[in-house]
This record gives C-alpha cells, structure tokens and sequence, in this order.
C-alpha cells in the first residue's frame, strides 16, 4: 500500500513510503490515513483480489451499528470468508501483502469478539490488521484487551486494537476526566498493541442531540468538543506515542472533473478558512474540517464513503516548509534558529515532538512543495 498514488502525474518534493501490517508500529499508526467503513456482509473480495480498490488503503468491516443483531452471523462468514481466499492469493503469489488493504473488524461487543476470536485461525489472522472497539469504557476495556493479547500469544503474531472512545460516561463532563484517567491507566500495558485511538464524533452529537451542518466543523459543535479535546489531552501528549484519528464526516457529494483547471493555482488553507467555494459544500466542508484536524494533532479520519479518500489522504501530506523546519528542529542540538524560510523561529526543544510526528506524516503520506499543491494532489 501507498498513499496518494492515485495521481501518478503529481511530483513530491518527497514520495510517500510503501507500507502494510508487519510496517513498524512507530510508522504504521501514521498510516492509517482516510480509514473506510463498511457492513461486514458487504462483498468487496473480487476487488482485493484484483487490486482494483482505487485509492483505499485502510478499511474496518463492521460487525456493529452497519449491521442489524440478526445479521451478525453472516457478517462474520463473510468475513473470515474473505479472510481466507485473500490469504490463498497470496500463498499462490497472486497478491503480496503490499496489495492488501489494512484490514480491521469492528466488533460488536466484548461477547461477540471473545467468541469471533476463537473461530480464527493462522489463515486470517496472516491477512488481518486488528480490531476496532466501539463503545470502548473502563469497565469493559479489560476483556477486550486480554483476549486481544491472548489472540496475538496464540498466534505469535501482531493484531492491533484500536479502541473507540465514545459514549455518556466520556461525554457527561461531571464524568470524564475519571473516565479518561482510568482508560488511559488501563491501555498503558497493551501500548505496544493499539495501533490507534479512535473517537466517536457522531455517538457524541447524539449524546446533546446535536448534528453539524456540511458547514460547520465539528469543532463549533461546543460539547462535542469540549469532548474530543480532552481525549487529545490524554491521548496526544508529547510522552505517551499514541495517534488519535479524527472523528468521521458524514456528508459526500459527487464533483465534475471537468473545468477545475481554475481551482488548481488556488491556495487551499487561505481558501478553506476564508469559506471561498472550492468544489461543492460538502468537499469543502470535509477539506476544512480536516485542516482543523491537523492543526490539534488529529492523524487520519474515519470516513463512509469511498469519495472521501483522496481528500483526507491527500491533506495529510506535509508541505516542504513542514519537512524542513521539523528536520532542522532535530537536527539541531538546542536553542533557537531562524528558519530557513526566514518567517520564523525554531526553537529546538519546545518544538521536538511536532518535528517527530511532522517527519512521520512526511513518510506516510509524502512531502509536496506547498500549499497551493494540495489541489494539484487531489484534483490534477
């Protein structure tokens, strides 16, 4: 897998790096980029196995809210189903693990994961990337966790979880700072095994009964983010090498390729922050959301629709300024220099772990010149 391929005429300052799931840990939780969700009884093998998923490099088959109860079971055939004709391409050499998509399961609960967890076996788990926990407490975490744990023992081998904060108990303030404190506490032995920490931004609008608009953020929705920045609080501090991925856009809406040659000289950030059409409400709406994103230290996104790829994975990329002031932040031992653009000072140590994370995301997902080469990523 690798990000932003789909413009094979685009030119990186610095192309994006190969990845798949034995990529390591430290770079691979950058990776996950726009991560796709769909029902676990949707039939997507034909297009694995011909290597025909476009831009996807990241996906969770649902076994949760995509699915009805009664449905459960065959999402789960469907899925190990999946699982293992994947793992027979590959045996066969007909597909590498570079062509594979990383590849989660949301479960549905800790009930439905303890007893998913004993029907697999080597062949699934070769292909699998990990699991995804909804509505993910401190009275719950435990039992996911220890089987997580006691699957990769089983195994010898390295599935990732990727809990969901979510939910009343996170989202009561009069709650949530014991809430967090305790799941925090309770993940710190497992760290090696979570890929990812994920948020649940429509599980909170509907905790206060509140939706956004496609214009506006939800970072202007007050509680619901009162909620996810105390989560990046937790979970996004300079000692504590987690990722959080940033919580889903809900609204797509189909372009023209045509006669957007205008767009491409256009300065996306100055564009986005000033509300200047761009494309149409709901990509514009998505592009600014995803601005704000990176500016809290948010990596990737939760996304439903396949359109919405390009657009998350192409903002995640770094601009040339980025790379040099983060590389010249490391590369220097203390103190404070001036930039190389000139417009601003680097000072050395306050600024080390947003030069780290920088130069990850540069890995991940390439670096381009600047701005204005956004548009040209996504939409040349």
């Amino acid at each position: 897998m690798k990000h932003n391929s789909f413009n094979i005429d685009f030119q990186f300052y610095k192309e994006p790096v190969s990845f798949n799931k034995f990529t390591d840990k430290s770079l691979l939780q950058y990776c996950l980029g726009g991560t796709l969700y769909m029902p676990g009884t949707k039939d997507i093998l034909n297009k694995i196995l011909s290597k025909s998923l476009g831009p996807l490099t990241s996906m969770v088959m649902c076994f949760e809210d995509a699915i009805k109860e009664e449905d459960v079971n065959t999402a789960e055939e469907n899925v190990l189903s999946h699982l293992k004709s994947i793992y027979s391409a590959v045996k066969k050499g007909e597909l590498s693990y570079d062509d594979i998509p990383l590849i989660f399961l949301r479960v549905r609960n800790t009930e439905q994961f303890v007893n998913f967890a004993d029907k697999l076996g080597p062949e699934h788990v070769d292909v699998l990337s990990g699991f995804v926990f909804p509505k993910f407490y401190s009275f719950n975490a435990k039992v996911y966790l220890a089987k997580l744990q006691a699957v990769n023992n089983r195994f010898e081998s390295k599935l990732y979880g990727m809990p969901i904060l979510e939910g009343r108990t996170i989202g009561y303030r009069e709650s949530r700072s014991r809430e967090l404190n305790l799941i925090a506490e309770i993940l710190e032995p497992f760290k090696e095994l979570l890929l990812n920490v994920r948020v649940g931004g429509t599980d909170f609008s509907a905790i206060f009964g509140v939706r956004r608009s496609m214009n506006i953020s939800i970072y202007e929705i007050l509680p619901v983010r009162d909620c996810l920045s105390d989560i990046l609080n937790f979970f996004n501090r300079d000692n504590n090498d987690y990722t959080v991925s940033a919580p889903v856009w809900e609204y797509f809406m189909a372009y023209k390729q045509d006669n957007i040659e205008h767009l491409l000289e256009n300065d996306i950030q100055q564009s986005l922050l000033s509300r200047s059409n761009i494309i149409n409400p709901a990509i514009d709406g998505l592009l600014r959301e995803v601005l704000i994103d990176k500016a809290n230290g948010f990596v990737g996104k939760t996304i439903i629709h396949p359109s919405h790829i390009k657009f998350v994975n192409g903002m995640q990329a770094i601009t040339r300024e980025e790379f040099e002031d983060a590389s010249q932040i490391l590369n220097t031992p203390a103190g404070v220099v001036k930039s190389s653009k000139s417009n601003k000072m680097n000072e050395i140590n306050p600024h080390k772990s947003w030069a780290r994370q920088t130069l990850k995301r540069g890995e991940a997902y390439g670096v381009v010149e600047n701005e204005a080469s956004y548009l040209k990523l996504i939409l040349g």
